[in-house]
């Protein structure tokens, strides 16, 4: 696969607690230069990104990120906010601690609420995979089908571990035909990324594939 179609595919990302805006700015700049999907930026960044880009380059955050233990009304609120701010793509972290009560329902509901907010902009679900047994994951792909959203996706790079092949694989035969796949956190190398793509994946969360790309060291999410 040329290099130039897996970037179609990454959203090039920066989510680390210290990020500065210098150091937004240069991914935003990255992605334009080497045209990935969008930028995945934290939400106090939003505006600026999107002031600083126009259209050229959409933006997608995060929210409920990395935990997703908050309320449905603050991930409401954060997701109303982002989208005012300029957000065309939204990644939600569900909560956990509802999935090992069962409580899926509950998860359910959470998507739809968040998905009404979005209306046509994309929304991507982390279901953190690490955390899950292979009876859950399946689960979610359910789940996330019924409520709606665009895409289900691995991890926030935030846990214990990130995407694996066998997750991807996993979502593929479970996920309806409307919903697709975002693979994120350790995919380091090139041949990984076109691995996960051929397995099904959609979309990339990475900070690193630009990286090799400028033939800098692959360090990061």
């Amino acid at each position: 696969m040329e290099k130039n179609e897996i970037l179609k595919h990454v959203d090039h990302t920066l989510l680390l607690q210290p990020s500065t805006w210098g150091e937004i700015r240069q991914i935003c700049d990255d992605a334009i230069k080497y045209q990935t999907a969008s930028v995945c930026i934290p939400p106090c960044y939003v505006k600026q990104a999107h002031e600083y880009m126009g259209d050229r380059m959409a933006v997608c955050t995060v929210i409920g990120f990395p935990n997703g233990n908050m309320t449905t009304a603050a991930k409401e609120f954060e997701t109303k906010d982002a989208i005012a701010n300029g957000a065309s793509e939204i990644d939600m972290v569900i909560n956990i601690g509802w999935v090992k009560d069962q409580k899926y329902d509950l998860v359910e509901e959470e998507i739809r609420t968040l998905k009404a907010v979005c209306g046509e902009k994309i929304l991507k679900v982390i279901i953190e995979t690490c955390l899950l047994t292979d009876e859950e994951k399946v689960k979610m792909c359910e789940v996330v089908t019924r409520a709606g959203a665009d895409y289900i996706k691995t991890s926030t790079g935030f846990s214990t571990g990130g995407a694996t092949f066998d997750d991807v694989e996993l979502f593929a035969k479970h996920v309806g035909p409307k919903v697709k796949i975002k693979a994120a956190g350790g995919i380091s190398s090139l041949a990984d990324a076109e691995k996960f793509l051929s397995l099904g994946a959609d979309r990339l969360g990475t900070s690193r594939i630009v990286k090799i790309i400028k033939n800098e060291e692959a360090t990061g999410y």
